[in-house]
C-alpha cells in the first residue's frame, strides 16, 4: 500500500470514530451522517466502567429525590388490601436512607451495563444489537440487586409507616427476621427488575438508534429525555403486576402472609380480584415515565461531559 493510500485510510478511520457505522447517505452539501451500532476502537474497559458509575449514580440520585412522593403513593396503593384508604402524609418518609442505597445501586448498574453492552455489541452482528442491550440490562440489574433489594425493603417498610428511620428499620428487621429479612421478596424483585431493566434499556437504545437514522444527526438532550420517558412508561405499565407482587412480599415482614410468589398471586386474585395486580399502575407509569425522562436525559448529558473531558485530557 502506498503512502497516499495509507493517508486515505487514516482519514476514513478518523471520520468514523465510532467504529462500524451505517452510512445514511449525504444530503445537500453536508457530510453523510452515520449511526454507530458498535465501536471497534480498543475497549477502554475501566474508563467505561468509571464513566458508567459516575453517570449512573448521578442520574439515579436526581430521579429518586425528585419523584420519591409518587413512588410512596404507589407503594401505599399496592400495600392497601381491598378498598383501604391510603395516607398522604409523610410522602418523603425514608428518602435519606433510600438515597444512600440508590447511589451505589445505580452506579453498580451502569458500571456493569456500559462495558457489558460494548463487549456484546462487538461480539454480536448488527442485527442482534437488541439482544446485546437486553442481556446487558439484565446483568446490570442482577449485579445492582445486591444493594437495591435491601434498599427497597427498608424504603417500602418506611413508606408504609412501619418504621420512623432507616437505621431503626435495618436494626429491627434484622432483630425480628434475621439478615435474610433485608432480602425479603428477593425472588420477586428479580422477577420484576431483571425483565424491567432489560426491556427498558433495550427499548431506549433501539429507539435512539432508529431516531438517529431518521433524523440523520445526533440527538439533543430533550429528545433523549422524550425517548427515555416513553421507554420507562411502557416498561412500567407492563411490569406493574410483578411490582405489586414484589411490594406485598417485601412488606409482609415476620407475618409471612405469603409463602412465595405463586401463593401471593393466588391470594391476591382470590381475595381482591385480578384487577388488584394492576394496583398503582397510574402512579407507577407517571413515576417511571417522568423518571425515565430525567434519568436518561441526565445520563446522556453526564456521559457526554465525561467523554468531552476525556478527549481533552492529554
Amino acid at each position: 500500500m502506498g503512502s497516499s493510500d495509507a493517508k486515505s485510510s487514516a482519514k476514513a478511520a478518523a471520520a468514523k470514530p465510532d467504529g462500524v457505522d451505517r452510512d445514511l447517505g449525504g444530503y445537500g452539501k453536508r457530510k453523510p451522517f452515520q449511526v454507530s451500532v458498535r465501536d471497534d476502537r480498543p475497549l477502554d474497559f475501566w474508563r467505561i466502567v468509571c464513566e458508567g458509575v459516575v453517570a449512573g449514580g448521578t442520574a439515579g440520585v436526581v430521579v429518586e429525590a425528585a419523584l420519591y412522593p409518587i413512588d410512596t403513593i404507589k407503594t401505599r396503593l399496592q400495600a392497601a388490601h381491598g378498598g383501604g384508604k391510603i395516607a398522604l402524609r409523610g410522602l418523603y418518609s425514608g428518602l435519606a436512607g433510600n438515597l444512600a442505597g440508590v447511589l451505589p445501586a445505580s452506579a453498580i448498574f451502569l458500571g456493569v451495563y456500559e462495558p457489558t453492552k460494548q463487549k456484546l455489541l462487538r461480539a454480536f452482528p448488527d442485527n442482534l444489537s437488541a439482544l446485546a442491550h437486553l442481556t446487558a440490562g439484565a446483568l446490570g440489574g442482577l449485579a445492582s440487586s445486591l444493594v437495591r433489594v435491601p434498599t427497597e425493603v427498608v424504603k417500602q417498610r418506611m413508606q408504609t409507616r412501619e418504621f420512623a428511620s432507616a437505621p431503626s428499620a435495618v436494626r429491627l428487621i434484622i432483630a425480628r427476621e434475621g439478615f435474610r429479612g433485608l432480602y425479603a421478596g428477593y425472588g420477586s424483585f428479580l422477577l420484576r427488575d431483571l425483565p424491567f431493566d432489560a426491556v427498558q434499556f433495550c427499548i431506549y437504545e433501539q429507539l435512539r438508534i432508529g431516531y438517529r437514522i431518521v433524523a440523520r444527526r445526533e440527538l439533543k438532550d430533550h429528545e433523549n429525555a422524550m425517548i427515555g420517558a416513553f421507554a420507562g412508561a411502557v416498561t412500567g405499565a407492563i411490569t406493574t403486576p410483578l411490582d405489586v407482587i414484589k411490594t406485598r412480599l417485601m412488606i409482609q415482614g415476620a407475618t409471612k402472609q405469603y409463602r412465595g410468589i405463586s401463593h401471593c398471586v393466588k391470594n391476591i386474585i382470590q381475595e381482591e380480584g385480578p384487577a388488584a395486580l394492576m394496583k398503582g399502575v397510574g402512579p407507577r407509569v407517571l413515576w417511571i415515565g417522568i423518571g425515565g425522562s430525567i434519568f436518561f436525559g441526565i445520563l446522556e448529558r453526564t456521559k457526554q461531559i465525561l467523554a468531552d473531558r476525556h478527549s481533552k485530557s492529554p
